[in-house]
């Protein structure tokens, strides 16, 4: 696919999961999550997930932290990060930490982002080094996705926007600053996205409905970044929403 503003979703490659309630969702995601590192486990005796920060996946969190799968057996990464101190209340590793590392899942493995070196080109290397322990490609990678039609920290206007989505890319994790994104951060890039096994774009609320419908009938990529994961065609996207 080329790399360019111009990237239509392929209706064919996304799959809709509709929930009446926000604790429904969760439960359901969840479960779906659990079923895909089992058997990531069961196949290859490893398993590996990715995901997101923000408000939105604070319940599934929840929920997933009570699953009892074989998480010894699990390394979790995020999908992006913030460049700031590890225990910063917007630090995405933070949040990981506080709602998902509990429970069961206290056994995973958490392989973080790099934050504490001087710039952000180091950071983004050494992240790169860390994560190439990390069993590739990903079990399951879960997306959210901002107002704004940003998600992982592939921003309207970010200075590496175009490198962060092209579908060739060989970097797996690159810079980010954008206007949208406040702090400077470091993402994952588009080709480890669409590898995933299981991947999967959680939203919720009827103003994220409306963004995600405008991404689906629109075709750049530079203004909605989202359209970059929607368009690919190397994996289905299962969208989960509830109002």
């Amino acid at each position: 696919m080329k790399a360019d503003s111009g990237m239509k979703a392929d209706a064919g490659m996304i799959r809709r999961h509709d929930y009446p309630d926000r604790d429904a969702l969760a439960v359901a995601l969840a479960a779906g999550l659990a079923a895909t590192l089992a058997g990531a486990i069961a196949e290859r005796g490893e398993a590996s997930l990715a995901v997101s920060g923000g408000s939105t996946p604070k319940k599934l969190f929840d929920v997933l932290s009570q699953t009892d799968i074989a998480w010894d057996r699990v390394t979790v990464i995020l999908v992006d990060e913030r460049i700031v101190e590890a225990g910063d209340a917007r630090a995405n590793q933070r949040l990981v930490r506080e709602r998902l590392l509990l429970n069961h899942a206290s056994r995973a493995h958490f392989v973080p982002f790099e934050t504490a070196l001087p710039t952000p080109a180091e950071n983004a290397a050494r992240s790169a080094e860390l994560f190439a322990g990390v069993p590739w490609p990903l079990d399951a990678a879960i997306l959210g996705m901002g107002a704004d039609g940003h998600t992982a920290s592939f921003f309207p206007g970010g200075d590496r926007l175009a490198e962060a989505v092209d579908p060739a890319g060989t970097a797996r994790v690159v810079t980010m600053q954008a206007e949208g994104a406040g702090e400077p951060r470091l993402t994952l890039t588009l080709p480890p996205l669409m590898q995933a096994r299981f991947l999967a774009l959680h939203i919720e609320g009827e103003e994220k409905r409306r963004v995600f419908d405008d991404a689906l009938a629109g075709d750049d990529t530079q203004a909605m970044p989202v359209r970059a994961v929607l368009a690919q065609d190397a994996q289905p996207v299962h969208v989960f929403w509830a109002p």
